[in-house]
């Protein structure tokens, strides 16, 4: 089934759909890693984005409910070079086409990825549509630079929590607080986690290292938070521009030096905004598991994983609290920092990816340090 993939700059690709029917619009984005395509299509980060694999083949392994990092499938499509309907792995359960069914999303093969990530490495990400339904080059163009993007638009109300949860028994368990029985009641710490698009394996590590976890939506107050008493407070990965994110920062500002912080990706850069920072747009952004970062007060290099689109201007934050702690060696980019009086630091990238790399695990044992201390 043929379908198209318009850029707003007027660029157009032809494939075809391995799904059925179907239209998506969003940003289109690309990611470089070599495996792990179900937890890309279930980190809720990828909200309102179209993603292309660079990896050629794609689907060979199959799709298993062990490995989903959310209830639910985030970007609007998925574009591959070429899609492997006959998986071959012993945890499979079903087909990579058969989960995007699942749940509408389009899925697209057999067009020239390489040439379109090098479009956007050279342009900048930009908006875009994928259709079966529109074949009219026109019209499709003209849909891409209507869309409004994700600058300043609040994309953590789409995949937040609507109720707080617990975590046990490698699943979210709903209604549950800390005075509730769970897995793991004999740990010693207590985390209140906000959920601004939070993945599984987050809660996993947290609940394996020793610790209790409660969700709470994003908009969570602080006295809210604090009323639990929790020995950290962790601030999950999520979608889009942080800037456009309503009242976190504010809550955020409130929690400072009150309780330990340990903040991921787009939890990193509300603390960033919360400490006094501003965020821009990278160019292309940071998507894959194969990024170089520089840990500054250790002197070691990790490969990690990552996936954001804006990034937290280093110049911005206030040198007297904040020490950068982390760089991307890649482009030089703010990778992590900690604030030089309150217990609170965060990373850019994700220490906690799944199926790896698995270079920074440390930083959670850093965080039960710090409640330790």
């Amino acid at each position: 089934m043929k379908a198209l993939i318009a850029l707003e700059d007027g660029t157009i690709f032809a494939g075809h759909s391995f799904t059925g029917h179907g239209e998506a619009i969003g940003e289109i984005v690309f990611n470089t890693s070599l495996s792990g395509y179900q937890e890309i299509l279930t980190d809720p980060s990828y909200t309102g984005q179209i993603v292309t694999m660079t990896y050629p083949l794609i689907g060979n392994y199959g799709v298993n409910p062990e490995d989903m990092e959310s209830a639910a499938i985030h970007p609007m499509a998925f574009l591959v070079k070429e899609y492997n309907p006959y998986p071959s792995n012993y945890r499979s359960t079903q087909t990579l086409a058969d989960f995007l069914q699942q749940y509408g999303v389009l899925g697209v093969e057999g067009f020239d990825t390489r040439a379109l990530v090098r479009h956007i490495r050279t342009k900048g990400a930009m908006k875009g549509i994928v259709s079966t339904r529109d074949m009219n080059h026109e019209s499709l163009i003209k849909r891409a630079k209507e869309w409004p993007g994700l600058i300043g638009q609040d994309m953590v109300q789409r995949v937040t929590c609507r109720e707080p949860y617990g975590w046990a028994d490698n699943r979210p368990v709903p209604g549950t607080d800390f005075s509730t029985a769970q897995s793991g009641m004999d740990n010693p710490f207590k985390v209140v986690a906000f959920d601004f698009g939070i993945k599984y394996n987050q809660l996993r590590l947290l609940t394996q290292k020793g610790c209790r976890v409660q969700v709470v939506p994003a908009t969570t107050s602080a006295e809210t938070v604090l009323a639990m008493n929790p020995d950290g407070i962790f601030l999950s990965n999520g979608p889009g521009d942080p800037e456009g994110v309503e009242g976190v920062v504010d809550t955020i500002k409130s929690l400072l030096g009150k309780k330990p912080i340990f903040g991921i990706c787009l939890g990193h850069q509300m603390l960033g905004l919360a400490y006094g920072g501003s965020a821009y747009k990278l160019k292309f952004g940071h998507r894959g598991g194969n990024q170089p970062v520089k840990d500054l007060t250790t002197g070691h290099v990790e490969i990690t994983a990552q996936n954001h689109g804006f990034c937290i201007d280093p110049t911005s934050l206030p040198e007297d609290a904040v020490e950068v702690t982390h760089i991307n060696l890649n482009d030089n980019s703010l990778e992590g920092m900690r604030h030089r009086k309150y217990p609170a630091f965060s990373v850019q990238y994700h220490p906690e990816y799944a199926p790896g790399p698995h270079d920074a695990i440390y930083l959670f044992d850093r965080f039960l340090a710090m409640m330790r201390r």
